[in-house]
């Protein structure tokens, strides 16, 4: 159990898929104009990551039983495309102002590479926890498989966080007295980098 903390934390954290990498930076910058439109995002990435990774989990599976191993990709954006388009008609039929504030950046989560760098990163999961520094102490495909689940929420709730405490920074900003070569994304730049030396140096050894 204490390995499967450690993966939660790392994914989240120390290696926070935003400031470590960085994925997704398009609607972290886009989205995190408000609140509300960043926890709406956050939660739709986060239920689309998980769901995805879990399908393309199982796909690569059955691709290694076919020796079609090749075609991952192919089929990794085809899912990924898919869960994103169930989730877009949910928020628009159940939240209109919700769909609404999130604009273009919703289906855009298709093209998000936070989404198909999990994909991709899970189903090798001895790799990724090798290179975590960890390693499978539950053992078999039922090991990997919760870890996996594990770090594809992890990952999905490190960018959920990184794009709430931005939004918050960005609503104080508007009100904040900027000077006019700084107003805008340069400032959010600015923050993002700091937010990614706390991250990633203040937190690194912890976990």
């Amino acid at each position: 159990m204490l390995e499967l903390f450690k993966v939660l934390m790392i994914s989240m954290l120390t290696s926070n898929v935003v400031f470590s990498l960085p994925y997704g930076v398009c609607s972290y910058l886009g989205v995190s104009k408000s609140k509300k439109s960043s926890i709406g995002m956050g939660f739709a990435l986060t239920f689309v990551t998980i769901l995805a990774s879990v399908i393309c989990y199982l796909i690569n599976m059955l691709l290694e039983v076919l020796s079609i191993e090749y075609m991952a990709t192919i089929c990794f954006i085809l899912v990924v495309a898919s869960v994103v388009q169930f989730v877009e008609m949910f928020i628009k039929k159940f939240s209109p102002s919700l769909y609404k504030s999130l604009g273009i950046y919703l289906p855009l989560i298709t093209t998000n590479c936070v989404v198909l760098y999990v994909c991709k990163q899970v189903v090798d999961m001895d790799t990724l926890l090798g290179g975590l520094g960890l390693s499978n102490t539950i053992g078999g495909e039922f090991g990997n498989f919760l870890f996996m689940l594990i770090y594809a929420l992890g990952t999905a709730l490190g960018y959920f966080l990184a794009l709430y405490i931005f939004s918050v920074l960005r609503e104080r900003l508007e009100i904040a007295p900027v000077p006019k070569g700084f107003a805008g994304v340069a400032v959010g730049l600015l923050c993002t980098a700091i937010m990614a030396m706390i991250f990633m140096n203040g937190l690194t050894g912890i976990f």
